[in-house]
């Protein structure tokens, strides 16, 4: 019994977790690495999300732009037909659609690099909260275990599960971005032929 009330009193008179790291300049100087290094991510994030908002912002603009051109493209074509005889439009019909086709190769290709950037900040931003989740794991631990913190064998493991960390990817035979493309295809044919029609017929 008596033994019992020693082992309690000696954890009772133990300094707390966080009065033990402020006792130990290694343990101290971690923590405040480890919390800088989370402020630091945290900021990353936020600029990798507004980095993402305003390429999303930009592919809109780009989706925007591909139906304005058309649409305005072919009611001009339409208005100016009335005045050009039947002949002579059909036989320069080729002009406005090879505008009209290298516009639609340039706006789509703007598309797929848009989207392709989109992704692959997408992945870092994966990557950072992933980082700063392992991060905010350790800080926890040192804070809650003190003294009894391992410094080599934590500190290892936080660099092993970084280095080792394997992205998972998902093979995919289509993607959204393919039916974007496709789509747009489909548009630039079907202007294209409405260009070819309001010329000639």
């Amino acid at each position: 019994m008596a033994g019992k009330e020693i082992t309690t009193s000696n954890r009772d008179s133990r300094p707390h977790p966080l009065n033990q790291i402020a006792e130990s300049p290694t343990h101290k100087l971690l923590l405040k690495q480890w919390l800088k290094e989370e402020e630091l991510i945290l900021g990353r994030i936020a600029l990798k999300e507004s980095q993402i908002d305003n390429v999303r912002k930009e592919i809109t603009q780009l989706y925007c732009f591909f139906f304005i051109f058309h649409s305005t493209a072919l009611l001009l074509l339409f208005s100016a037909v009335s005045g050009v005889t039947h002949g002579d439009g059909c036989r320069r019909s080729w002009i406005p659609s090879l505008c009209s086709l290298l516009c639609s190769l340039a706006i789509i290709w703007a598309v797929r690099y848009k989207t392709d950037v989109e992704d692959h900040m997408e992945k870092l931003l994966e990557r950072e909260k992933e980082d700063g989740k392992l991060l905010t794991k350790c800080v926890q631990e040192l804070k809650k275990k003190g003294m009894d913190f391992d410094l080599l064998k934590e500190v290892d493991a936080l660099r092993r599960a970084k280095s080792l960390r394997v992205e998972s990817k998902v093979v995919r035979r289509w993607s959204a971005r393919d039916f974007v493309t496709m789509f747009f295809i489909a548009v630039s044919c079907l202007v294209l032929g409405l260009t070819r029609v309001v010329l000639c017929n």
